[in-house]
């Protein structure tokens, strides 16, 4: 099953469009319609554009310039030598040229070149009556700055400002080179262009690569600007080792102005046929998406597969916020064959809810309910060493509870000096269907939390003392081992925080920089209370870091609430360059003191250490194309590092990217990550250089593009194996991409997933393959795209 677009309606998915999609540009068309834009904007132009129909195009003035200017007034004038001819954004150029005045019409010979909207033209004759936009154009070629492409055409006539027709017209953004055809071509015989209905029809086209055809159709529909219009899409082509060779042919259905579909057929070699589906709507009020992936009969197992999402996000009356999400597969196993299928970042935990909240005031109410679907087999072991995307939900089924529903309210407000937050909620703790697990206790909690501060806030430091309260009553299905049903308890917390922040300008390495320093205390006290007894529906242990580490909670949720008599001590110093404020080196430390022990833990034994680990944090951008972060937790306990991770990126320039990441959790996890991007031959463009990318391509003799490597390896020094990785090639000949990009995706400790991606993509026309361009994205730190999405004008000859 393939991925899709998934984008806003208005916005028509890639599609593979002729010659003549550019040649719009000529007709009158470059004012298709589009939808409209609620939003005011000012744009550089690099034209003159002006009215060309109607009264507003009668009244336009003609400038004409030459060496030689002769005629009869009103009647006919004819220019010689260097004939220039303008009306509003029409500019023409020519060797000789005459206009007959009564009949408005415009005869260009010899050397004609004609421009319009930054689009430029050229052939040896050109007939046009210029406010009718009525004529011919004989062996024009044209180049349009919008695409970076251009072509040629025996002929093309112009009916009106809004039809015309071109014979034997190509399209290609390949260079001329003086070796032949160029390495690719688009060619029809006939293009039938209507602007007003926004509909082109090319016959015979056939696109062409190193002359060898790769597509081809006898009659073609294709819409004549970026407005959306219905018709076929590019085919897709995927192959992996669990479904082999995929083939899908997407169809985009433009239902109206704000809604659309894709319909995606296709065929699995080893599993059978498919169907994606994708509906889209955008609504004043309402706005979202559906998608249903279906396989009938998957023949590697015998039984039908689905996958099945829907977002939708609406406005309500009184300014309530509906949010809906839904995510429901077929199977356990649909997140292992079909992993990039799942728009989840936990594939094995999918996430439905509904959520309401409407502002009263002050107050934010809500109303939510949620259920997960668990993809678990009973028999499959866990492996440490996969991603923590794939490692986190398997941990995380223990504690899995829906809540059916959830309804709550929170505030925050301010009394003259003093802050006060409340929140209250109501739950129900519903196991997932996929949990059996009788002695989990299920049922409802209330609780309400609620604070009261006086903060001091000064230019140089803060003082925030805070009581807070935390009180939570329990109803539940089943007696607890005490035999009650019910339950409560209040659980109070004082704490005290002050924050410094001291500035001095010095040099460093002989530069001047403003050196920081920012201490940072804060005391927390909470009283023991017993809560072996309770229920735990929503907490866990924080993860220990220098954000969680000045809490006053060492647990998330509700239901468990840390003992504490503590002091969080730390420290951090930050570099600044004094004109920008742009930070060049942050270090940083900080460590937690009990004053007696802990009790309640998340392990369960007693905290009886009184000083606890230590937390260093640094990074560092001080080095040009270095850039350096880490942290390190240290125990003194033991004498060693318990969790690190360290980081170094160089990027000494475009396309250059190297970057390392070294990840240990002593006891469970010790990874090694290195991803890059980098030119391996060939001639890299300069950013600073405003000659065109396509421009890389050279003469016959010489390079004809460069070669690009891209991957990343993620390696597991425990079990001394690749868990995943991704390794690759771009090339790039200027006017086409080809990328060849392999990927290996954990599923499990001796489970794995490969895929194959192949693209190419041909600049100014569309990317035909598998699009491996958001797994590169997503994995490489610093991957840019070797191509704008829209290529810079340039001036190179085009093949003609």
């Amino acid at each position: 099953m393939l991925r899709r677009s998934r984008t806003d309606p208005r916005t028509p998915p890639a599609r593979l469009a002729p010659v003549a999609a550019a040649l719009a540009m000529l007709g009158g068309g470059a004012g298709a319609q589009q939808v409209p834009d609620t939003g005011i904007a000012l744009e550089l132009s690099t034209t003159l554009r002006a009215p060309l129909r109607g009264d507003a195009g009668k009244k336009l003035p003609i400038v004409l310039l030459a060496r030689e200017i002769r005629g009869r007034p009103d009647l006919e004038t004819i220019a010689e030598g260097d004939a220039e001819f303008r009306r509003g954004g029409i500019v023409l150029r020519a060797d000789r040229l005459s206009y007959d005045h009564p009949e408005d019409l415009a005869i260009a010979r010899g050397s004609v070149r004609i421009s319009r909207d930054g689009n430029i033209y050229s052939g040896p004759e050109l007939q046009l009556r210029v406010e009718r936009f009525e004529g011919f154009f004989l062996n024009p070629s044209y180049y349009f700055s919008r695409t970076g492409a251009g072509g040629s055409a025996q002929r093309i006539d112009f009916i009106d400002d809004q039809r015309a027709v071109a014979i034997g017209a190509t399209y290609t953004s390949c260079p001329a080179d003086g070796s032949g055809d160029p390495d690719w071509l688009l060619s029809t015989s006939r293009v039938k262009m209507d602007f007003e209905a926004n509909e082109g029809i090319a016959e015979g086209a056939v696109l062409r690569f190193m002359g060898v055809p790769i597509l081809g159709a006898p009659v073609l529909s294709f819409p004549l600007s970026d407005a959306r219009k219905s018709g076929w899409l590019p085919p897709n082509i995927n192959l992996d080792s669990k479904s082999g060779l995929q083939t899908s042919v997407p169809y985009y259905w433009n239902i109206a102005p704000n809604r659309d579909a894709t319909l995606t057929p296709g065929i699995s070699v080893k599993r059978g046929v498919s169907l994606g589906s994708e509906f889209r709507y955008l609504e004043p009020r309402y706005t979202g998406k559906v998608n249903l992936d279906l396989m009938p009969e998957d023949r590697l197992i015998g039984r039908e597969r689905h996958a099945f999402a829907w977002q939708h996000d609406a406005s309500l009356i009184g300014d309530t916020q509906l949010r809906a999400r839904v995510l429901r597969v077929s199977d356990n196993d649909y997140w292992k064959d079909f992993p990039r299928d799942l728009p989840s970042l936990t594939p094995r935990l999918l996430l439905s809810e509904l959520n309401a909240t409407r502002p009263l005031g002050d107050w934010t109410t809500y109303v939510r309910a949620m259920r997960w679907q668990v993809l678990q087999n009973a028999e499959s072991p866990i492996d440490p060493a996969v991603s923590t995307a794939q490692a986190q939900p398997q941990a995380l089924v223990t504690h899995l509870y829906e809540r059916l529903p959830q309804i709550g309210a929170r505030t925050l407000r301010r009394y003259g000096d003093f802050e006060l937050a409340f929140e209250g909620e109501f739950n129900r703790f519903a196991k997932p269907v996929e949990i059996v697990d009788p002695a989990r206790p299920t049922g409802t909690r209330v609780h309400a939390l609620a604070s009261i501060a006086r903060p001091w806030i000064t230019p140089g430091w803060t003082l925030t003392p805070r009581m807070t309260l935390n009180a939570a009553s329990y109803s539940l299905d089943r007696p607890l081992e005490d035999g009650r049903r019910s339950a409560s308890r209040v659980i109070p917390t004082f704490s005290l925080d002050s924050a410094w922040v001291l500035e001095r300008d010095t040099t460093w390495l002989g530069r001047a920089v403003r050196q920081t320093l920012e201490p940072r205390l804060l005391y927390v006290n909470t009283p023991f209370r017993d809560q072996s007894g309770l229920p735990n529906f929503d907490s866990a242990a924080k993860d220990f870091n220098f954000e969680s580490i000045y809490t006053d909670n060492v647990f998330s949720g509700v239901d468990r609430v840390s003992d504490a008599n503590q002091i969080t001590a730390g420290i951090t110093t930050r570099l600044l360059d004094p004109l920008t404020g742009a930070e060049a080196v942050r270090l940083g430390i900080v460590q937690r003191y009990l004053f007696r022990d802990q009790r309640i833990t998340p392990e369960g034994p007693p905290f009886t250490q009184r000083f606890s680990d230590v937390l260093l944090l640094g990074s560092s951008t001080l080095f040009p194309r270095w850039t350096i972060d880490g942290s390190v937790q240290y125990s003194p306990d033991i004498g060693r590092t318990v969790r690190s991770i360290v980081g170094l990126r160089y990027s000494p320039g475009p396309f250059r990217t190297v970057n390392a990441t070294y990840r240990l959790a002593r006891g469970l996890t010790e990874q090694l990550e290195l991803g890059w991007q980098w030119p391996l031959y060939g001639p890299v463009p300069d950013e600073s250089s405003a000659a065109p990318r396509s421009a890389l391509r050279t003469d016959a003799k010489g390079c004809k593009g460069t070669w690009y490597g891209v991957g990343r390896i993620n390696y597991s020094m425990r079990d001394s194996r690749i868990t995943d990785s991704i390794m690759g090639v771009e090339y790039d000949a200027g006017c086409w991409i080809g990328r060849v990009v392999a990927e290996r995706l954990s599923t499990g400790r001796s489970e794995a997933t490969t895929r194959l991606l192949l693209q190419l993509e041909l600049v100014g026309l569309s990317r035909l393959g598998s699009n491996p361009l958001q797994v590169l994205k997503d994995n490489i730190p610093g991957y840019r795209l070797l191509r704008d999405d829209r290529p810079a004008p340039a001036t190179t000859t085009f093949y003609d």
